[in-house]
C-alpha cells in the first residue's frame, strides 16, 4: 500500500508514540492514499509543506476497517467523541455521547491500524450537529461523503511503524494547497446546509430514537 503524509517537514522515520492524542483515533500516524489530499492537510496552518511518500506493508497486521459492512457510522462516532474534546455541552449530546460509549464503542487498541472517516473541520461539524440532535443518521451519512475527502489511514501500534517504509517527498505550495483545502471544505459546508435544509421523512432515525429504542450494534436500522 502507498500511503502519503502532509506535514510541514520531512519524515523519513515515523516515531511510535509521537502524536496528538486527541486526534479522530488518538496517538498514532496519519495517512491517505490520495497525494493531493496529504498536500492540503500539509498546508492546514498555511505554510509550505510536503507530501511524504511511504510503502505500508500490512500483511500479518490487524487492521480495524471501520467502513466496512461489519460497523455503521456510530462506532465511527463512539470513537470520535473518546478522542475529540470539543463537543456541544447540552443535554442530549452529553447523553449520546455516553450511550455510543456504552453501545458502539470499538477498542482500538486492539488493531495495528485503523482506515476509516477523516474528521475535517467540517465533517467534525456533521458529527456535531448529529450528536446534538439536529440532524438524521441519513442526513450524516449523506454528509460524510460530501466534499470527497475519503478515507484516513492511521498505524496505531509499534508493529505498524516497523512496517512503513520512506520512498520520497514531493513540496506543498500553500499559496496553492491552503486554497484548495478551504475550497473544498467551503464546498462540503454549503453541500451540506442545502441537505440539512431538506425535510427530513417520519421514518428518519435521530439520536434520541436511537437511544430511547435502545438500539445496538446489530439493528439492521442502522445499516
Amino acid at each position: 500500500m502507498i500511503l502519503f503524509h502532509g506535514s510541514e517537514k520531512i519524515i523519513e522515520k515515523p516515531v511510535f508514540g509521537r502524536g496528538n492524542i486527541k486526534n479522530d483515533y488518538g496517538r498514532g500516524f496519519y495517512c491517505t492514499e490520495n497525494e493531493e489530499l496529504a498536500k492540503e492537510w500539509a498546508c492546514s496552518n498555511n505554510h509550505d509543506g510536503f507530501a511524504n511518500k511511504y510503502e505500508f506493508d500490512m500483511d500479518g497486521l490487524n487492521v480495524l476497517y471501520l467502513n466496512s459492512d461489519k460497523y455503521n457510522l456510530l462506532n465511527w462516532l463512539a470513537v470520535l467523541t473518546k478522542h475529540r474534546t470539543y463537543w456541544e455541552n447540552s443535554t442530549i449530546s452529553e447523553t449520546a455521547k455516553k450511550y455510543l460509549a456504552e453501545n458502539f464503542m470499538i477498542d482500538t487498541a486492539l488493531y495495528d491500524a485503523i482506515i476509516g472517516y477523516r474528521a475535517d473541520d467540517s465533517y467534525f461539524t456533521f458529527a456535531q450537529d448529529f450528536v446534538a440532535g439536529a440532524i438524521s443518521y441519513r442526513q450524516l451519512g449523506d454528509a460524510m461523503r460530501l466534499g470527497k475527502l475519503g478515507e484516513q489511514v492511521v498505524l496505531m501500534s509499534e508493529r505498524a511503524f516497523d512496517r512503513i517504509k520512506y520512498i520520497s517527498n514531493s513540496p506543498a505550495d500553500a499559496s496553492i494547497y491552503y486554497k484548495k483545502k478551504k475550497e473544498r471544505d467551503r464546498m462540503a459546508r454549503m453541500e451540506y446546509r442545502q441537505k440539512r435544509a431538506e425535510p427530513s421523512l417520519p421514518t428518519e432515525l435521530f439520536i434520541v430514537d436511537i437511544i430511547r429504542e435502545e438500539m445496538k450494534q446489530d439493528d439492521e436500522r442502522l445499516r
